[in-house]
């Protein structure tokens, strides 16, 4: 079998993102994880929340490949709050089995060059076609813009940015 470097690397740094997000929730506590620590209404479990409805989203996306689909606002009021049954650690399991997923579908992806329509919305009224590639990537982006929140959010709780989180 061969080994597509392009696909396995683009697994490793989604999971090389995944964890340096998880280091921000590292001895959190579940009330610390709702808490907001700055101006924003940004939450650490609200935030883990949104990065793993974004990851779902655009790999349905990609698997479905649904030339008239549309983005569901319905769940936008919530999309970056942690549910009053959801937990961090119930979360963080979850994310592990879409991260599974999310390899399986890359490795098994016909072609990254596939054009994938995405879905309209109010913010984006004109059908988009992305590559696939262009998809992971944009999982990465948000899985790495969120991070930032998350290491500022967590900094403020207990001065413990994600560089030391590292370290210990």
């Amino acid at each position: 079998m061969t080994v597509d470097h392009e696909r396995e690397q683009l697994i490793s740094i989604l999971a090389s993102q995944r964890d340096i997000f998880r280091i921000t929730l590292r001895g959190i506590e579940e009330d610390d994880a709702r808490e907001r620590s700055t101006v924003s209404e940004l939450t650490l479990g609200g935030l883990l929340h949104h990065v793993i409805n974004v990851e779902r989203h655009w790999t349905t996306v990609l698997v479905e490949c649904d030339p008239n689909s549309e983005f569901d606002v319905s769940g936008m009021d919530s999309e970056y709050k942690l549910g009053p049954d959801e937990t961090v650690e119930g979360l963080l399991a979850e994310w592990d089995v879409l991260a599974e997923q999310t390899a399986k579908l890359i490795r098994e992806l016909p072609n990254l060059d596939d054009s994938i329509p995405t879905p309209t919305a109010p913010w984006a009224p004109e059908r988009e076609w992305l590559t696939a590639r262009y998809i992971i990537l944009h999982i990465l982006r948000e899985i790495a813009h969120h991070s930032g929140h998350a290491d500022i959010i967590r900094e403020s709780f207990d001065g413990a940015s994600t560089t030391h989180q590292r370290a210990v």
